[in-house]
């Protein structure tokens, strides 16, 4: 039985990353969008699905935190994914009309820093260092659920949730709009010179990334039941950017098998192991170091990693882009090739 708890987690696991890796797999996988704040808009959809369940602080709880409300669910879950979008949005008009993507990149890790600081610092928005605790569990009040079946029960609709995501992927990158971000990450300058609004295209990327973003934090909230700033340091982004790398950037289903090989085998399920006498973080440090191996030896034996995108040239890649004739693009684009999918 306990076998089955565990394998069950695990698979909650699988579905909360499949929903973060896609975002990021939109934003940097097939716009070229260097994100290196990413677990911060994951942490944002976090905060607000915790405090629109919570319901406002109670005094002498020792928890303190703004925007307290009781909502129904899924209310919280979608505030959530809005709130990550939110911050997208202001980040973006900031960045993109200003910084190419080495100093966008700068940009996002001192975002995640700031971010990191103030929450941490300044307790009365979402209680320090010490996070919120206590959100309620979504349906075990109404389906009247205990711990156990709480877990069955919400990891079936993380299912659904990661269903619908996957299909909301897949309708963007069968869509024009799909062929307009990958033109865009292999050559903006191409793009724009064919009258594309690079900016505009960039922001929505980055909008429905984030909401995904928001949506996973707001699922791993509800889920523990709690979340504080030490779930949102850098290593965080860089656990979800090696598994899209492993897997195979700029495709959906190479997220999902990046979510299984990175986060889920070397990041939840030693969790679920015995900790060494003596030294109890060997195993989390350990899986760190294998993390940053499989990462260098993806990069340097197959870096279209386990599942590649299908190759396209660049020339028809762009002379697909909606609106635009073939003959308008080949003279420009001759002579590249590209990843697409």
């Amino acid at each position: 039985m306990q076998l089955v708890y565990y394998a069950v987690t695990l698979l909650f696991f699988l579905f909360i990353y499949s929903i973060l890796n896609w975002g990021l797999n939109l934003q940097f996988g097939r716009t070229g969008i260097l994100n290196f704040a990413y677990i911060a808009f994951v942490a944002v959809g976090a905060y607000f699905s915790g405090v629109l369940s919570l319901g406002r602080p109670v005094p002498g709880s020792g928890q303190t935190y703004v925007l307290g409300a009781t909502l129904p669910y899924p209310l919280p879950l979608l505030a959530g994914g809005l709130a990550a979008s939110g911050l997208g949005l202001l980040v973006g008009l900031v960045a993109f009309r200003r910084l190419r993507s080495d100093y966008l990149a700068i940009v996002m890790i001192s975002l995640s820093i700031v971010l990191y600081d103030v929450v941490t610092n300044y307790v009365p928005l979402f209680d320090g260092a010490d996070g919120l605790n206590g959100v309620p569990q979504p349906f075990a009040g109404g389906l009247h659920l205990n711990a156990n079946s709480f877990i069955y029960v919400f990891t079936g609709f993380a299912g659904l949730v990661a269903l619908a995501g996957w299909g909301v992927m897949s309708r963007i990158t069968r869509s024009p709009l799909d062929r307009v971000f990958r033109a865009i990450r292999d050559d903006p300058d191409v793009v724009r010179g064919l009258g594309r609004n690079v900016f505009r295209y960039q922001m929505q990327s980055l909008l429905i990334g984030s909401f995904f973003a928001g949506i996973g934090g707001g699922l791993l909230m509800e889920f523990v039941g709690a979340f504080n700033t030490s779930a949102w340091l850098s290593p965080e982004t860089f656990v979800i950017f090696a598994a899209i790398i492993i897997g195979g950037l700029g495709n959906n289903a190479g997220a999902m098998v990046g979510a299984f090989a990175v986060p889920v085998i070397f990041v939840e399920l030693p969790k679920f192991l015995p900790q060494l006498p003596g030294n109890p973080g060997l195993i989390p440090e350990v899986d760190n170091m294998i993390i940053g191996v499989l990462l260098i030896v993806t990069l340097w034996f197959r870096p279209q990693g386990l599942v590649p995108e299908r190759k396209v040239s660049f020339s028809k890649l762009v002379a697909s882009l909606p609106g635009r004739r073939p003959a308008e693009a080949e003279p420009q684009a001759a002579g590249k090739e590209v990843s697409g999918g």
